[in-house]
């Protein structure tokens, strides 16, 4: 993490399944939405009660992208940790868009609720390549002038 980042840890559900794509260079993509919902206890009626939720939209790069497309689905409780980044783009009509999106450096199935199994089996360690920009990552032309981020 670089200095000035707004770092940010999240414990949520995944509103879907992770979609996992490549660039044209290659490199995964992971993209999902963690909704976290706070809970308070009312003593006045002895029960829990749900807040408003709170909609995170993410993304994952390269390996963890892979993994958390294997290993995460919807529903999943997750505990994920990364930093706040602003994306910018404009619509097929030249209106000025922007949303903040979490780029995800950690995530894992959070055992409060549940239990999981861990594969212990350690993949290759591989450096991401110098010089890459990951926000800038897919430029291709369905994705130009769209009312959706391209990423």
């Amino acid at each position: 993490m670089s200095f000035g980042e707004t770092p940010i840890t999240v414990i949520g559900n995944l509103t879907a399944d992770p979609e996992l794509k490549f660039t044209e260079g290659g490199a995964a993509l992971a993209k999902f939405t963690i909704a976290a919902t706070p809970r308070t206890y009312d003593k006045n009626s002895g029960q829990w009660k749900d807040g408003t939720a709170t909609f995170f939209r993410c993304a994952a790069w390269r390996q963890l992208a892979e993994h958390a497309a294997d290993s995460l689905t919807k529903g999943s409780r997750v505990v994920a940790h990364g930093r706040i980044r602003q994306h910018d783009w404009k619509t097929d009509q030249g209106e000025n868009r922007s949303m903040l999106v979490m780029e995800v450096d950690e995530i894992g199935a959070s055992v409060r609720f549940t239990t999981v199994t861990i594969n212990a089996k350690r993949p290759a360690q591989s450096a991401p390549a110098a010089g890459n920009d990951a926000w800038n990552t897919d430029a291709s032309p369905s994705n130009q002038g769209s009312d959706e981020p391209p990423f």
